[in-house]
């Protein structure tokens, strides 16, 4: 990720930059991780476009395919 996009993600409640360098986040509210995300992705959504959407999801494809639906944040649907 770059620059901007460790800043937006630094704007996002409930997310927390463990490590930048190495790509290190925590979510704080396990609770409510699935908002946080949604928070996140829609965050890059208003400053890069749909284009970053897509890229979200194509990032995690691989680790939400076996999760049950109910627990994809939607935003990654």
């Amino acid at each position: 990720m770059g620059p901007v996009a460790w800043h937006e993600a630094g704007k996002v409640k409930g997310l927390k930059i463990v490590d930048q360098k190495n790509g290190l986040i925590s979510i704080e509210e396990t609770a409510n991780a699935i908002n946080i995300v949604d928070n996140l992705v829609n965050q890059y959504g208003s400053l890069f476009g749909r284009a970053a959407r897509e890229v979200c999801k194509e990032a995690v494809m691989s680790l939400v395919a076996d999760l049950p639906p109910s627990e994809v944040p939607s935003s990654l649907k």
